[in-house]
């Protein structure tokens, strides 16, 4: 038996779904109500220069990739209309959102994926005042790199003052 055409799209759009999750390491439900147009569009392009990928989605066909790919927890929050923002850096998706619902005033997080970890949405505005990744790499290197410029500092001061001492045992030896 043939499938019907709606069945088939609903199948790809589960599965466009599936693949979406998979690949990111940060998912947001959020809820879009009260946006027009204009701000919906807005939203998008923000979110299309971040490389962050947005979907307005059905609740049962979120809820079916999510089953196939046995993320937990999400189920309670999938009523009302549901937005879903999916990105490779879990920061940058969380600053981009926060900053529009701050804008706006509109719209809402629901709940987020961090990973397989569900998170509510103040950890969601927590991640979004953590500094840029590129930020942070710095101040790892930073911290790395602190005990051993302050190891170079003391070898050199030690070596400052075996000259300082050479020196003066050459001056008394000189002058006797």
């Amino acid at each position: 038996m043939d499938k019907k055409p709606q069945t088939i799209a609903k199948e790809n759009k589960v599965a466009d779904l599936q693949q979406l999750f998979a690949e990111s390491e940060s998912v947001i439900l959020t809820d879009y109500r009260g946006l027009t147009v204009a701000q919906d569009t807005i939203l998008r392009n923000k979110m299309r220069e971040a490389g962050i990928e947005y979907r307005v989605a059905k609740n049962t066909l979120i809820k079916i990739a999510c089953d196939n790919l046995d993320h937990q927890g999400l189920d309670e929050f999938l009523n009302g209309p549901t937005a879903v923002v999916f990105a490779k850096d879990p920061a940058a998706a969380a600053k981009v959102v926060c900053s529009f619902i701050k804008e706006t005033k509109k719209t809402e997080i629901k709940v987020a994926l961090l990973g397989n970890k569900v998170i509510d949405a103040a950890s969601v505005e927590t991640l979004a005042k953590l500094p840029a990744r590129e930020v942070l790499l710095a101040q790892v290197a930073g911290a790395f790199q602190a005990p051993l410029a302050g190891f170079a500092g003391v070898c050199a001061g030690m070596l400052r003052q075996l000259v300082t001492v050479v020196d003066q045992v050459r001056e008394q030896k000189e002058t006797a």
